[in-house]
């Protein structure tokens, strides 16, 4: 077993887990955090996408020993103080979901893409959730959600890494 201490959600959270333990079964069977969902086991669908260092990451590829020391972001981690994120409210208002399934990896691809890009047009979002799958529709009203979401007062300033990025390039 090795310790681990992760910031989950603005919360620093240590546990000892086995070296092989992938950071979405941590997140869910030692957090409790079932909102990060597990749809492939192959990388594919990106149902398990999480926020890691404020980048969009598919946590079935990462163990959780990996994570220590870093920022986790989870969907339970988006709203503040009893208000939905933007993208969550844009996905409720432009119906972005049917199941459900997929729709955590989905916003959480979507902060990613409006962090590095406020104002995406239609291309760039389809772009920017090509690593995720949704069974039930035909993006178009995922699409519309993230574009509502961009449209939004109280959209999160991209994280400082991101800006010192574009900055060096």
């Amino acid at each position: 077993m090795i310790q681990v201490s992760i910031n989950v959600n603005g919360k620093v959270r240590k546990a000892h887990v086995e070296p092989r333990t992938l950071l979405v079964h941590f997140l869910r069977e030692q957090l409790n955090l079932t909102g990060t969902h597990i749809g492939c086991d192959t990388s594919q669908c990106g149902a398990c996408t999480i926020l890691l260092d404020g980048r969009s990451a598919k946590s079935c590829t990462i163990f959780a020993v990996q994570a220590d020391g870093s920022e986790v972001t989870t969907i339970e981690g988006l709203a503040k103080d009893g208000q939905l994120h933007p993208l969550q409210n844009g996905f409720w208002e432009e119906h972005g979901l049917q199941c459900g399934f997929c729709t955590p990896g989905m916003i959480m691809s979507g902060v990613n893409l409006l962090g590095e890009n406020a104002k995406p047009n239609e291309r760039e979002i389809r772009e920017g959730l090509s690593g995720n799958f949704c069974r039930c529709t035909g993006y178009q009203h995922i699409v519309d959600s993230i574009r509502a979401a961009a449209r939004a007062p109280g959209l999160p300033d991209p994280s400082p890494e991101l800006v010192r990025q574009e900055a060096d390039a």
